[in-house]
């Protein structure tokens, strides 16, 4: 901390923030309770980025209209500002934000930072899901897709790999691609994956068959079956079709998912998502008990 505010920190960087917000700055125990909030409370990774995005739009959002001191921060103002996103987001999105920003509030009361949290009396906009929309693909469409992949290339098995993990092992993307690549053992006969995943939650997954082969051949020919330590799923560089030594992020594994239901015909639907469903709903129809499922899928 200095006379001037907070300077940037490791734990800023954490959430994405190269400095404090200046709504924060105006004491050191509001500044020393922002960060406690987002490093010490918030322990899952994709939690704390999706609201420190939030926190810090709200924050841009007041500073560009003259609000700088958090003690002016009134509900009205809170309820303007939802009023605003609803014209910018969908509602779950909006009820994201305003749960970000009445989480952190909350936090700043209970440290003796704000009087009353000012967003506890704003209602976020009224969202019903009726029913799921994430596609679900049958059995052949999935064979279809995995078959369409070419693996003549090192990306093309990574692919295969990645979208294989997912179906097999109804891994959640997240989970698939933080993976290392000591990751992927072999305990006794078998083949395992090791997933972390929601809550820092370690766990153990025997490997299908079709997805050891797939993991097996992507490994061969990347040519990092040594380094343990080094990312399972990596990006490519640029157009040279060579793999980098950076891991793949969700969305790389998104726009990946999106290119090759494209080529494979089928719908644009098709997400990350979709092949998690996709793995237990396959299950379940071969005779695959809930129970089973449910351990399976974490």
């Amino acid at each position: 901390m200095t006379a001037d505010g907070p300077r940037p920190t490791k734990a800023l960087a954490r959430v994405g923030l190269e400095t404090l917000p200046s709504l924060f700055t105006g004491s050191e125990s509001a500044a020393r309770r922002f960060i406690e909030f987002f490093t010490a409370n918030i322990r899952n990774r994709n939690t704390r980025d999706a609201y420190a995005r939030a926190v810090r739009h709200f924050a841009e959002w007041l500073d560009e209209r003259g609000v700088h001191d958090l003690g002016r921060v009134s509900p009205v103002i809170v309820a303007a500002y939802i009023e605003y996103l609803g014209d910018q987001l969908a509602k779950p999105s909006v009820k994201q934000h305003l749960a970000a920003i009445r989480m952190l509030l909350d936090y700043l009361v209970t440290g003796g930072v704000l009087p009353f949290n000012p967003a506890s009396s704003v209602r976020g906009p009224k969202h019903v899901v009726k029913r799921g929309k994430t596609p679900v693909l049958s059995a052949a469409d999935a064979r279809t897709l995995l078959d369409s992949i070419d693996t003549s290339t090192v990306v093309g098995l990574r692919d295969r790999a990645l979208i294989g993990l997912m179906v097999f092992s109804f891994a959640r993307v997240g989970a698939a691609v933080s993976m290392k690549v000591e990751d992927f053992y072999a305990q006794g006969k078998r083949w395992w994956f090791r997933l972390h995943e929601k809550g820092g939650k370690r766990h153990d997954v025997p490997a299908h068959h079709n997805a050891d082969a797939y993991m097996d051949a992507y490994l061969e020919a990347a040519g990092h079956k040594s380094q343990k330590k080094a990312p399972l799923f990596r990006t490519t560089r640029g157009r040279s079709g060579e793999l980098s030594e950076r891991m793949m992020s969700r969305n790389d594994a998104l726009r990946m998912i999106k290119r090759r239901a494209k080529a494979a015909g089928l719908s644009p639907a098709v997400s990350c998502h979709t092949f998690r469903a996709t793995g237990i709903t396959a299950y379940l129809e071969n005779g695959g008990t809930i129970e089973n499922a449910q351990a399976i899928a974490a």
